[in-house]
């Protein structure tokens, strides 16, 4: 039985209430000898900042650059609004980001059958909708310099934020959308600004050239970044893969996580690039929804998305494949029974708690790995 070491990084709001139920599930596949998880716990965010006076300690730096895979929950909350800016809880998750080379954000939005009508859109846009948004992650506006706010001399304000692109931050994430939509349905949508901001102008470039030379195969096609959030909105099932930078993938894969019903369905996952000797890569998972702070302790979060996020790292980062398809069938057959946690409950239908779908998903589990 193959053993790996994880990081489990439960952080704030929510975040330990579904990382439990990712922790029990651990424990399952344990038990059933598909595989053996030895976990360490640190602290990000907010409750870091309470601990550190920073976002993340070094050690949990350490820690994390040193797991086979880094699980991570949600970050932040009210009472952390007015601590400095440069160690706010949402640091910590940037630095991880940035220290582990994290560059290519995988946000899947899939619209299980039995939940199409928990979406505000009709049934026939979202039904069947399978989605995968390619996110770059350690660029652009969110990492640009020069980043400040200065006073001028006449006292007013000035706020500054950079946009930065480089070929090769373009070229490694346009071949990781590549090459995904070579397994999917081989189509790749790119969405910039080319009319408007000089870095969409790059971006666009890049990819096509990427696109002509290495993947003929692949279909590409050009959007810009406002018109895809309209589409998605209209008409989602047009699109397979969508790549795109920092800022616009951050909107974008929001609007996406609605199409299906609710943030909490929605996991993704962070992927650095290919240690050259082992080929194995840093990796990142995390469900799309925040900390949710106004339900946290309450046992009513929705603990799909971080168990979903699991069986991401069980596909990408552990080789499992098999392991993360019982995962998601077990996911899919629970929700299909009616089973539904209050954000995705039609009106009137009794919902259950964090820790009776977490159980649901497990019994699960073991019919599906008969």
């Amino acid at each position: 039985m193959s053993s790996f070491n994880l990081f489990l990084l439960p952080g704030d709001g929510i975040g330990p209430e579904i990382m439990v139920e990712v922790k029990a599930i651990l424990d399952w596949f344990g038990q059933a000898g598909i595989a053996k998880f030895e976990t360490e716990m640190g602290l990000v965010g907010g409750c870091a900042y309470d601990a550190h006076g920073k976002a993340i300690s070094e050690s949990d730096m350490a820690m994390a650059a040193s797991a086979d895979a880094v699980l991570f929950g949600a970050v932040g909350g009210p009472k952390w609004d007015k601590v400095p800016y440069d160690v706010r809880p949402e640091a910590g998750l940037l630095r991880l980001r940035k220290d582990l080379g994290l560059f290519a954000n995988l946000r899947p939005a899939i619209c299980y059958p039995a939940l199409a009508d928990a979406s505000s859109l009709k049934r026939e846009v979202v039904e069947g909708l399978d989605i995968l948004i390619i996110r770059e992650l350690t660029g652009g506006v969110y990492f640009g310099e020069p980043k400040e706010i200065v006073t001028l001399e006449n006292g007013e304000k000035r706020a500054v934020d950079t946009q930065l692109y480089t070929t090769h931050e373009i070229e490694r994430i346009a071949r990781v959308a590549f090459d995904l939509a070579k397994t999917r349905r081989n189509k790749v949508s790119s969405a910039e600004k080319r009319n408007v901001m000089k870095s969409g102008v790059l971006w666009n470039e890049v990819v096509t050239r990427v696109g002509k030379t290495e993947y003929p195969d692949v279909e590409l096609e050009h959007v810009l970044a406002d018109n895809c959030a309209m589409q998605l909105v209209r008409w989602p099932k047009q699109y397979d893969v969508i790549v795109t930078d920092n800022l616009f993938g951050d909107v974008l894969s929001d609007i996406a996580a609605m199409l299906t019903g609710s943030l909490g369905m929605l996991p993704s996952a962070s992927l650095g690039a290919p240690d050259p000797v082992t080929g194995r890569s840093k990796a990142l998972y995390e469900p799309v929804h925040g900390s949710a702070p106004d339900i946290a302790g309450k046992g009513l979060a929705n603990p799909i998305a971080m168990i979903g996020s699991f069986a991401m790292t069980l596909r990408y980062s552990l080789g499992l494949g098999e392991a993360a398809d019982m995962l998601e069938k077990a996911i899919a057959n629970v929700l299909a029974s009616g089973v539904r946690t209050k954000d995705i409950a039609s009106a009137g239908q009794n919902a259950v708690g964090t820790g009776e779908m977490g159980a649901a998903i497990r019994r699960e589990l073991a019919v599906v790995a008969r």
